[in-house]
């Protein structure tokens, strides 16, 4: 649940509200973190989520701070040392230095995100903390800009639910990976499809709940780009915390997924 979304929307949703809404909740997300969201963050949740806390101890405290993701999906990207990893929707670098401590050294991460409070906390962690094999870009998920086939693994998490176009995004990350590559996420998904009144609604599209893809959708629209996808995975640790947000959560079977993808060799 970090940020992304600008593109022509296929649905009756603002598309420059939406984006504006979606920078604003995420700078804040950054810049105020024990503020009043729908959504948990923070350690003691991600921890809940299977983040082991030993390799937290690792990352800087800030970034955790600021982790707004819905799930844990490492154990499903089995990251080596020196491999090259992409994190769609970066926010203030929690995965992006969670994978970095993977792929060590010898490795590269790179961070992408549209808002710029976010990758500019991610930035100042970074030379703060000594990552060197860590860089942030400014863009959208869709329109990576990076060169084909460049990396080993694309990362997500809680971020792809709030791009409105997810067979262009999926598209993107087939173009980004190398053969045998794969992509590793966690995102909201639903169990049933979403009415008008929620998809069109920007503010729950930010909230993670309005841009919310129907389970059987989003493995297909994966599969559509080219890619297999090898594991779905429920994560029922993962909870809302307002009335609303649990209240759509029970009516459409709003809820945490990890999954796992690959492109073929």
């Amino acid at each position: 649940m970090k940020t992304d979304t600008a593109e022509v929307m296929p649905l009756e949703v603002d598309a420059a509200d939406l984006e504006q809404k979606v920078k604003e909740m995420y700078r804040a997300v950054a810049e105020n973190p024990r503020g009043d969201f729908h959504f948990e963050m923070g350690r003691e949740m991600a921890e809940r989520l299977g983040y082991p806390a030993q390799v937290l101890d690792h990352v800087p405290t800030p970034a955790i701070d600021s982790f707004a993701g819905v799930g844990y999906y490492f154990h499903l990207a089995g990251l080596r040392p020196g491999e090259s990893v992409l994190d769609l929707g970066s926010g203030s670098g929690m995965d992006t230095f969670f994978a970095a401590l993977q792929v060590g050294q010898e490795g590269r991460v790179v961070g992408v995100d549209m808002t710029d409070a976010q990758r500019e906390k991610a930035e100042a962690l970074r030379k703060a903390a000594g990552f060197v094999n860590v860089r942030y870009l400014k863009g959208y998920i869709q329109a990576v800009p990076c060169e084909d086939a460049s990396f080993d693994a694309v990362i997500s998490n809680g971020v792809i639910n709030l791009a409105s176009n997810k067979h262009k995004v999926f598209q993107e990350v087939a173009r980004l990976l190398k053969p045998g590559g794969r992509l590793a996420l966690a995102d909201i998904v639903t169990g049933i499809h979403l009415p008008a009144k929620i998809t069109c609604d920007a503010t729950l599209w930010a909230a993670c709940i309005g841009g919310a893809m129907q389970i059987d959708d989003y493995v297909a629209a994966i599969k559509s780009a080219g890619l297999a996808v090898e594991k779905v995975q429920h994560n029922p640790e993962y909870r809302f915390l307002s009335a609303s947000a649990q209240g759509a959560t029970r009516k459409f079977d709003v809820k945490s997924v990890s999954i796992l993808a690959r492109k073929p060799a």
